[in-house]
């Protein structure tokens, strides 16, 4: 079993996050903006899909590098990527990048579905040790992840499908991130009342 490297957490936030970032500070400076390339031409936001993709590949790369490990959720996302940004690119189709975090989110959401028909927690198994809790605790906690799941992904398939390029980026870059953390902190009542008191 490989250990797990320690490294600074901002550092692992600032691989995780930078990519994001990048993308939505190259998509705002050229989303009005046409370029040809052998002959095609493409939008803004496609030449910042193609930079953004060997972005999270060398972020995911170099985290790798620095911890010896990644968890399964990063190599899924980065795969999801690279296969959705790159139809995307080939198309010049902007729609398949956007169906990205529906695609992730309806997965996460069904693995933690299916583990509940099962009568687990794989959330647990994920997280059990950054955070203690009984069993109790980790099957609310892991239905709760799972419907919020399937709501991130209803919420991305109607924003895209219905508003513009603009509100889009935004709602990933921002709007995701907030409601994640907005999440997280309703839970803490949970957390704390199924956690072991020392």
């Amino acid at each position: 079993m490989i250990e797990e490297k320690k490294v600074q957490p901002w550092i692992k936030t600032t691989l995780e996050m930078g990519p994001v970032v990048l993308f939505f500070i190259v998509y705002s400076k050229i989303k009005d903006r046409e370029f040809v390339v052998f002959g095609e031409t493409y939008e803004g936001f496609i030449l910042a899909t193609a930079l953004f993709i060997p972005l999270i590949l060398f972020a995911t790369a170099v985290l790798y590098f620095l911890t010896g490990k990644l968890s399964k959720m990063q190599i899924f996302t980065a795969i999801l990527v690279v296969v959705f940004g790159g139809l995307g690119i080939w198309f010049n189709d902007e729609r398949f990048f956007k169906m990205k975090p529906t695609m992730i989110y309806l997965l996460f959401g069904g693995i933690l579905g299916y583990g509940l028909l099962k009568g687990q927690s794989y959330l647990r198994t994920v997280m059990d040790g950054a955070l203690p809790m009984d069993q109790t605790g980790w099957m609310i906690l892991t239905k709760r992840f799972m419907m919020f799941f399937f709501g991130l992904a209803i919420a991305n398939e109607a924003i895209w499908r219905t508003l513009s390029t603009d509100i889009w980026v935004n709602f990933k870059t921002f709007g995701l991130p907030i409601a994640m953390f907005a999440f997280i902190i309703t839970q803490a009542k949970t957390i704390s009342k199924h956690s072991p008191d020392e």
